[in-house]
């Protein structure tokens, strides 16, 4: 691979996915990335193709699934411990027709070949539920990650690797290198116009744990919350609770509706977080496609894509980063 260089433009999760699996392969890697924090900042961090599914999305489910295995068999190799948040998922309805949307997303897994544990008992599985909250399912092999420690942990990996930081850039133009991967997010489309790719603004809350105050819970509780869905992270600290999700152009202020509507879906779940401190309010801008994939592809001889991953952005990051690896290393066997 002597010889070889790759410039990766972004510097969040999928952006140093890839650039350190391509240090591990030998190639030359510089990053283009910005100093201010995107998406990956305000990420829930879960690792959750099961939980996320929902009927139709077949195929964001198989790449999901493939995405999970990599992170249990590999993928966390070198990263905090810290890193990994939670194991589990619990995904709970309050209302009747909450659990019978839940109850569908059980169905369907199942006759996809993956089922998930059924339970009518949730408060055993999870006593900090608000009660009355009985019907759910139990995802036992899904994660969920601290999105920052795990974009520290990637960013000091590619930094033992020998990658060469450099800053963002408005042109393909003035990249100097062999083979470029566009994976900067919702900014994409401005370096390859046509880019199916639109912001889509997500709120995210921070719950800081305080003296006297319920426990942080383990495992991820996902909800549906009189048709809307929460969900309650646990970090080291408190709780991660997101996230709404609607169309605003580049906006990422909070709102008062946003955070109102977050903070009283998860007190309705778990009433026991009203205790808890209001630590962070933030918003994140999801890189949306029209279908709900993600666009990892080769556009030309010296450009791969890497885009669009939306609100899966920490989950398919192995699997984007072994889909480049594959399209970089092809591309070299051929040429030589």
């Amino acid at each position: 691979m002597t010889g070889k260089t790759l410039a990766v433009i972004g510097g969040g999760v999928i952006g140093l996915a890839v650039a350190r699996r391509a240090l591990l392969d030998g190639w030359a890697v510089h990053v283009h990335r910005t100093e201010e924090f995107g998406a990956s900042w305000v990420a829930g961090g879960m690792i959750a193709p099961h939980s996320e599914g929902w009927p139709g999305e077949e195929k964001l489910l198989q790449i999901g699934l493939e995405s999970l295995r990599l992170w249990h068999s590999g993928f966390l190799d070198g990263l905090p411990a810290e890193a990994v948040a939670a194991r589990e998922s619990l995904v709970v309805g309050v209302d009747r027709a909450d659990a019978a949307d839940i109850k569908t997303v059980a169905e369907w897994l199942a006759t996809q070949g993956h089922p998930v544990t059924v339970t009518t008992s949730a408060r055993e599985v999870e006593p900090l539920l608000a009660q009355g909250i009985r019907h759910g399912f139990r995802a036992e092999t899904e994660l969920a990650v601290d999105n920052r420690a795990v974009v520290r942990g990637l960013a000091a990996a590619c930094e033992k690797l020998g990658v060469v930081w450099r800053p963002p850039v408005s042109d393909l133009a003035e990249v100097r290198a062999d083979t470029i991967v566009i994976a900067n997010g919702i900014d994409a489309p401005s370096l390859w116009p046509g880019l199916p790719v639109r912001p889509v603004k997500g709120e995210v809350l921070r719950l800081r744990w305080r003296r006297g105050c319920m426990p942080v819970p383990t495992r991820v509780v996902r909800a549906r919350v009189h048709g809307r869905q929460v969900y309650l992270v646990p970090r080291a600290d408190g709780v991660v609770v997101g996230a709404t999700q609607y169309e605003h152009g580049r906006d990422t202020a909070p709102t008062v509706t946003g955070v109102r509507e977050l903070l009283d879906d998860a007190c309705e779940v778990m009433p026991s977080l009203g205790e808890y401190e209001l630590a962070e309010c933030a918003a994140g801008l999801r890189p949306m496609t029209p279908d709900g994939l993600p666009i990892v592809s080769r556009v030309d001889e010296r450009v791969v894509v890497a885009v669009g991953h939306g609100r899966n952005g920490f989950l398919l990051a192995p699997w984007t980063a072994e889909r480049i690896a594959a399209e970089l290393n092809a591309t070299v066997g051929v040429q030589q």
